[in-house]
């Protein structure tokens, strides 16, 4: 609470109730799946559900669920009939900040989920798709390195990253970037095992190096049975010596060319491919 009181500078209303779980209305979660419901009801069972949920007034005597959807779903496999509630007069837009701070602080939140939940919150924030998030720190840490002028870390966009994270407290943008960026392109089945939490992202990271997938996912199933982070990159290199060699991108257009007739072409096409063949040539002939 005190970090979007902090992020919209005013205070949020809060107020402590209980509430029929018929009068709750879910709505959906940043996460994909509701793991150990069972264990939570048999806890809510014996001790009742000990942290509130987050809930706004929609009028009529319903209320949207914020955050806590997993305790909901869980006290009603329990048999409560209501559950304790903290009722906050936020709008539509904060409240989804809210969930997504929210879903951030769960014990068993997992890197790649983790991953997902800091774009979606940035996103939701910012005002943009997930994409163009990842865009946005991808040039930000490019000119941080030196890499590329893209002049945009003196930005409202990119001073307004920096505090987001600050809040999160986290880590920073730039350790985000360099750690958990990569996460989002891994094969789907080592993007699986993280939600799943039967490996860690340090594992996940070094099986993205195997391209052929039968032996990625042998090396998968070994990774779940225990194999520590040493013994997993000794057995990535044994297995990468015997993979092929990629074929470099710029082979497949080469071969293009030959089999291409250039002066079949038309002329507008035809001048252009020839003016990018000689901008070729002459920086294939550059030493600089």
């Amino acid at each position: 609470m005190s970090a979007l009181e902090e992020m919209e500078g005013k205070p949020v209303q809060v107020g402590v109730r209980t509430l029929p779980l018929s009068a709750l209305v879910p709505k959906p979660q940043v996460r994909r799946r509701f793991s150990g419901l069972e264990a939570l009801a048999q806890s809510i069972r014996e001790k009742g559900v000990l942290q509130p949920l987050l809930v706004r007034p929609l009028g009529e005597g319903r209320y949207a669920i914020i955050a806590g959807e997993r305790r909901y779903r869980a006290a009603g496999m329990a048999g409560l009939s209501e559950v304790p509630v903290r009722v906050v007069e936020v709008s539509e837009e904060e409240a989804k900040l809210l969930a997504l701070l929210e879903n951030l602080q769960r014990e068993d939140l997992n890197p790649y989920e983790e991953t997902l939940g800091v774009l979606d919150f940035l996103s939701e924030d910012l005002g943009k798709s997930r994409e163009k998030v990842v865009a946005l720190l991808e040039r930000m840490r490019k000119e941080k390195r030196g890499v590329a002028a893209q002049n945009v870390l003196g930005t409202p966009e990119a001073k307004r990253v920096e505090e987001l994270f600050r809040l999160l407290g986290r880590f920073s943008w730039e350790s985000f970037v360099q750690a958990r960026l990569p996460l989002l392109f891994l094969p789907e089945d080592l993007k699986e095992a993280l939600e799943e939490g039967t490996i860690p992202y340090t594992a996940a990271l070094e099986l993205k190096k195997v391209k052929e997938e039968a032996l990625r996912k042998g090396l998968l199933e070994e990774a779940k049975r225990g194999l520590s982070l040493r013994e997993l990159k000794a057995r990535v290199r044994e297995a990468l010596k015997g993979e092929k060699p990629e074929r470099p991108w710029y082979e497949g257009v080469l071969e293009a060319l030959r089999k291409t007739d250039i002066g079949a072409l038309p002329a507008e096409k035809r001048s252009r491919v020839e003016a990018l063949l000689a901008e070729l040539r002459e920086l294939l002939a550059s030493r600089g």
